[in-house]
């Protein structure tokens, strides 16, 4: 736990995230196709894998072909786990329908701050939607600074496109979820 909170220390400064440490050990994902697991057969989406990673048990609220929008409709549900800390992944949805950036971010953030003003420690997870135009990853990392959330940088970085990793053009296969847990798991180990 020591080298832990040393390794945290060196990237995120725990003392600038937001109700760290967290009040309880329940832990959320909340997104999209992504959380769901979407091309990956059982027991090989990420949120098994980062299940097993952290030895804990994960609820997964992924729900397929959300956007941000949808997010915020469903936002009670998550409020109700009251988790301790909650993994959000949402918004490549709202590229692909070509909604617009500032909606995005204003969606996400009223879920970040809705999840902190009851406590909880909030892991905000990038995807861009685009490999070379989408500037949406720097929208993420601005968004954590803003609001004390723990920032995970594109989780498709290094998947997306790459066929040995993707069940489809946009859902990778159980390699490409490990990819992604073990991305996460390195950011949250010392929660």
């Amino acid at each position: 736990p020591i080298l832990a909170l040393f390794l945290f220390n060196s990237k995120n400064d725990s003392d600038r995230i937001t109700n760290y440490p967290p009040q309880n050990t329940t832990i959320v994902a909340f997104g999209d196709s992504l959380v769901e697991g979407v091309g990956a057969v059982n027991g090989s989406d990420f949120v098994t894998k980062l299940s097993d990673l952290l030895d804990r048990e994960i609820i997964n609220l992924g729900n397929s072909g959300d956007t941000t929008e949808d997010g915020v409709q469903r936002l009670e549900s998550l409020l109700e786990t009251q988790p301790g800390v909650a993994i959000i992944l949402l918004g490549g949805n709202d590229y692909i329908k070509k909604i617009p950036q500032a909606e995005t971010e204003d969606n996400l953030r009223l879920i970040v701050r809705e999840l902190q003003g009851q406590g909880t420690v909030v892991v905000l997870v990038g995807v861009r939607g685009g490999l070379l135009k989408d500037q949406r990853g720097d929208m993420y990392k601005d968004l954590s600074d803003e609001l004390g959330a723990v920032f995970v940088d594109d989780v498709l970085d290094g998947i997306f496109a790459h066929p040995d990793l993707m069940s489809d053009a946009i859902h990778p296969n159980g390699t490409g979820y490990t990819a992604i847990a073990e991305k996460i798991y390195k950011e949250i180990k010392f929660l």
